[in-house]
């Protein structure tokens, strides 16, 4: 569990144990009036933070350099980069299972870097480069 998860965690327990407390040594309708309001904050207080929050994927950040190539998948039978050529016939598809990505990891790209997060198959890659 995550810190902020653990933190919700124990804010809704105090706020269950408050509750509790008020309905049994104040009176039930005090809890109830009480449960109302704090159910009304809590239900704004998630609408706004599912609508302002941050995004729902939790798929990776990449962060590239000027003039870094960065290519999120699998590369077959491509030119990629400045004066890149591919020469022959195509490379056929590949079958069968794909590899397992890398994960979430967020990935940083310096300047002028060249990086592929997949396969690379046949493929003409950076600069002046060429495959025949």
């Amino acid at each position: 569990m995550t810190t902020t998860g653990r933190v919700v965690a124990w804010a809704a327990g105090v706020v269950a144990l408050g509750l509790i407390g008020v309905a049994v040594f104040v009176d039930l309708d005090s809890g109830d009036r009480i449960a109302s309001v704090v159910g009304a904050v809590v239900g704004l207080a998630v609408a706004a933070y599912t609508f302002v929050g941050p995004s729902g994927s939790s798929g990776r950040r990449i962060r590239a350099g000027r003039g870094a190539t960065v290519i999120d998948g699998d590369v077959s039978g491509s030119a990629v980069g400045r004066g890149s050529k591919v020469v022959g016939p195509r490379t056929a598809p590949r079958t069968g299972p794909r590899r397992a990505r890398g994960g979430d990891d967020d990935v940083r790209v310096g300047p002028e870097s060249k990086v592929v997060l997949g396969d690379v198959t046949d493929s003409a890659l950076g600069d002046e480069s060429e495959r025949r």
